[in-house]
């Protein structure tokens, strides 16, 4: 197990193949499933490959992705919060989705703020961006809490039939 960071309530890691019942798990939630959008996976292999293809080869990219967010009470994987390099942006982003029973205890706020961290002081990253579904007012508020503020909407992709929010924090 590859641990990142650690927070007083947390342990931010890698994600690997063992955990793919969690992202399984994670990927089919309805407000992942609203907010940031069918991944299509819904099988084991599916989500081991999601994983192989997703974060896992990030790591070896770039040296980051998203990580796994362990309770430090439970040992057991309550979200996901890291920073992602994408084709279709300039900027590192940050991301972070958890699971509904560890909505609305602080753990985003406390995985992200622990993230924005180690990307300033670890990677040496000035500037970060955030990509938000206009609808997610809880992602916006904690986005805001963090210091982001809103630049723009745009569309990732040239299929996109609706817009994101790109929030920035420099």
């Amino acid at each position: 197990m590859s641990i990142v960071l650690e927070t007083p309530r947390l342990v931010l890691r890698h994600l690997e193949e063992r955990d793919a019942a969690f992202i399984l798990g994670l990927l089919n939630d309805p407000d992942w499933l609203r907010f940031i959008g069918d991944r299509g996976v819904r099988t084991l292999d599916g989500a081991r490959a999601y994983l192989r293809n997703g974060p896992i080869a990030m790591y070896a990219k770039v040296g980051f992705s998203l990580f796994c967010v362990d309770s430090k009470t439970t040992r057991e994987p309550i979200g996901i919060c890291g920073l992602i390099k994408r084709d279709t942006l300039d900027d590192v982003d940050l991301g972070f989705a958890f699971m509904p029973l560890a909505r609305g205890a602080g753990y985003a706020h406390e995985a992200a703020a622990a993230t924005m961290a180690y990307a300033r002081d670890t990677l040496a990253l000035q500037r970060i961006v955030a990509i938000v579904s206009p609808e997610n007012v809880r992602s916006i508020a904690l986005l805001e809490k963090l210091g982001f503020r809103f630049e723009r909407s745009l569309r990732l992709l040239p299929t996109d039939t609706q817009e994101t929010l790109l929030y920035a924090s420099e």
